[in-house]
């Protein structure tokens, strides 16, 4: 391709280029050093607010002089890394090629801190996701992740909607802080659950490991939470309340595995409830003083999970739409 039509130049440097001339521009790009070297004049004239003079040849070269002229007076290095950037940002432009297809979105601002990367997990899969810094993210089904391709040297920041389990990396000196819509979480390295979903009349966070604080979007209030408790916040009254729980149990869905250790049958169903979104209704005729420790494998009905676990407890159970109803299974 030995030229590109003017139209597609224009909608590139204006960010307007569909996929097709997104692709078109690529490859003319890459045909040949002179190619390249002429896109990357057109966009230093073009940031340097000359895009108006572009159709005329003339007032064009008399810009590219004055953009060279200034060029040419800064040191060497420092032209270099100006060029290392310009070829960073075109391979990161390639990649967003390959990135529609697997999930993640990449939106071009002008600054790595102010892009915006996209990660989601959808049909009935978890995703992981690896933050710039190390951090590891597990994303429930239906979640969602925004976060920077590049933390700040302040902060480490990322929003979520949805559930998520997190693995923060350590870092002191750069806090890290997960955003929702109803609240915020605050950590410098720790294991945490966050659930807030946009359509949830609560929203929680449960701590496993370390130490978070919690904060209401709307001035609710600060809870510093310890391992094993969770902070529930009513969108409905703006309450915020702290609970002792089995912190493991908010956790576990992110490896499949449901571990219980020394939990009664009220245990076992509300973590099977949060997991599945079924309603359990136990029968008052089930042992609640016993306790059972054990790990049950994630599957993908609710009724195959209770299929296994008779092979514990004596349970019967029947299901009718989003509601179980588990009682005593008789000798």
């Amino acid at each position: 391709m030995e030229t590109l039509n003017d139209d597609i130049l224009q909608n590139f440097l204006t960010g307007k280029c569909t996929e097709e001339e997104l692709v078109q521009v690529h490859t003319w790009m890459n045909a040949s050093q002179e190619n390249a070297e002429r896109l990357f004049r057109l966009e230093e004239v073009y940031h340097l607010g000359q895009f108006d003079q572009y159709a005329d040849p003339v007032r064009l070269s008399k810009a590219e002089n004055r953009l060279f002229h200034t060029i040419r007076q800064e040191e060497q290095k420092k032209a270099k890394k100006i060029q290392m950037r310009r070829w960073m940002r075109y391979a990161a432009m390639t990649a967003l090629l390959l990135l529609i297809g697997g999930g993640i979105l990449f939106f071009h601002q002008s600054d790595l801190t102010h892009q915006t990367l996209i990660a989601s997990a959808d049909g009935g899969t978890i995703k992981e996701v690896v933050l710039p810094d190390g951090s590891k993210v597990w994303l429930n089904n239906g979640a969602t992740l925004k976060y920077p391709p590049t933390f700040s040297e302040t902060e480490r920041r990322v929003y979520l909607d949805g559930e998520a389990y997190f693995e923060v990396a350590k870092n002191r000196k750069k806090p890290f802080i997960a955003e929702s819509e109803a609240m915020r979480v605050r950590v410098l390295g720790t294991h945490f659950n966050l659930k807030s979903n946009r359509n949830s009349p609560v929203a929680e966070a449960t701590l496993i490991e370390g130490e978070i604080e919690v904060r209401g979007n709307n001035d609710e209030g600060m809870i510093i939470l310890n391992p094993g408790q969770r902070a529930e916040l009513s969108r409905t009254s703006g309450r915020m309340i702290v609970k002792q729980v089995n912190a493991k149990l908010d956790a576990v869905w992110h490896d499949s595995l449901i571990p219980f250790e020394k939990a009664n049958i009220f245990d076992i169903a509300k973590t099977l409830e949060r997991f599945y979104g079924v309603k359990i209704i136990l029968s008052p005729d089930i042992a609640t003083d016993r306790t059972y420790s054990g790990v049950l494998k994630r599957k993908e009905t609710i009724d195959s999970v209770l299929s296994s676990l008779q092979n514990s407890i004596p349970i019967k159970y029947k299901i009718t739409e989003k509601n179980i109803f588990i009682s005593a299974q008789q000798h």
